[in-house]
């Protein structure tokens, strides 16, 4: 299997790795990695009790937690930013197919 692959700027090869998952059991929401990414990958949503997503505008009583969801994966450089400034290694990565 060959992977997508560039250079760094002094030449050593680099495998980028595209965020896969978050998460959510162990994702505070704090919005650290929204805040690291610069090209509006993820977004903050909302959870029940259950765990199952629900609009929070329609009912807050609704609402138990919020956590971090990827919405733009194609906007995803492979840079890890994100997983840099996470306390809780919430993220998952793989690198793509060439």
């Amino acid at each position: 299997m060959a992977f997508l692959t560039g250079l760094t700027l002094g030449g050593d090869p680099w495998t980028p790795q595209f965020l896969k998952t978050i998460n959510w059991a162990t994702c505070l929401g704090c919005g650290r990695c929204f805040k690291a990414c610069g090209r509006g990958v993820m977004a903050l949503i909302a959870l029940n009790d259950e765990g199952a997503i629900v609009d929070e505008d329609d009912d807050d009583d609704e609402v138990e937690r919020k956590v971090m969801a990827i919405v733009k994966a194609e906007n995803c450089i492979g840079c890890q930013a994100c997983d840099r400034v996470c306390p809780k290694a919430c993220h998952t990565y793989e690198p793509a197919l060439a």
